[in-house]
């Protein structure tokens, strides 16, 4: 039994007017649909637990049925942040091998990555996707860089993120109040506890949306699956 946790109770709406970024549409589809479908279609996933605004949690199911996501369900009210979102989807989980924590606004996951991170997670206990870095990267400090960071040893952490249940459950309850806000990866906390992160490559088609011209790539990027490119 495996279960997913895909957060999607953001409340930002600089890119849609009244509409939080999850709910823009792709196509005619709602970005968090899009990403739902990849968790419908991958073999390694048997629940998905969808964390979303409280004002959203009532209707939501119905939305799902609406676009043909079949597989078992639940929704949850998120938190102020990111890691108090986790948290409440964590907690719906009594037993499970593998949870996969994935951003709502990541629609462009493949089923086969996902099935990827969750298979290596089921191995070693927990992995992570990522991608590599094209840029330049410096440390800076106080407006002066301070080095050069070694471009072949770094990744983009994106997600799933995939842990064994008692793992993750004992790595957030390392979570303090006070850094709530500075957590937006599962991964830092699981390494706090000194456990190994298996690292899987994956597409940098995996993008997250959360600025204007992400959607416009994203709009890009749905064209090319179209059109078979």
């Amino acid at each position: 039994m495996n279960v997913a946790i895909v957060v999607a109770a953001g409340k930002g709406t600089r890119l849609g007017g009244n509409r939080p970024k999850q709910f823009l549409e792709l196509g005619g589809i709602p970005v968090v649909i899009h990403t739902l479908r990849q968790f419908e279609r991958c073999r390694e996933i048997n629940e998905i637990i969808t964390v979303l605004p409280a004002e959203q949690t009532d209707s939501f199911l119905s939305l799902a049925k609406e676009f043909g996501l079949q597989k078992p369900m639940r929704v949850v009210a998120g938190g102020e942040t990111r890691a108090q979102s986790v948290a409440h989807g964590l907690a719906l989980i009594g037993q499970a091998e593998i949870v996969a924590v994935h951003d709502g606004v990541r629609p462009f996951v493949s089923p086969d990555e996902i099935d990827q991170v969750v298979n290596a997670a089921g191995t070693t206990g927990a992995a992570i996707l990522v991608a590599p870095v094209t840029d330049t990267i410096k440390e800076i400090k106080e407006d002066r860089v301070i080095r050069t960071l070694p471009r072949a040893d770094l990744r983009r952490a994106l997600t799933p993120q995939c842990f064994r249940l008692e793992l993750l459950k004992r790595a957030y309850q390392t979570l303090g109040e006070i850094e709530v806000n500075e957590v937006t990866d599962d991964s830092l906390l699981v390494e706090r506890l000194g456990v190994e992160v298996v690292a899987i490559e994956g597409s940098s088609r995996n993008i997250k949306i959360t600025q204007e011209e992400d959607l416009a790539l994203a709009e890009a990027i749905l064209l090319s699956f179209v059109s078979g490119q």
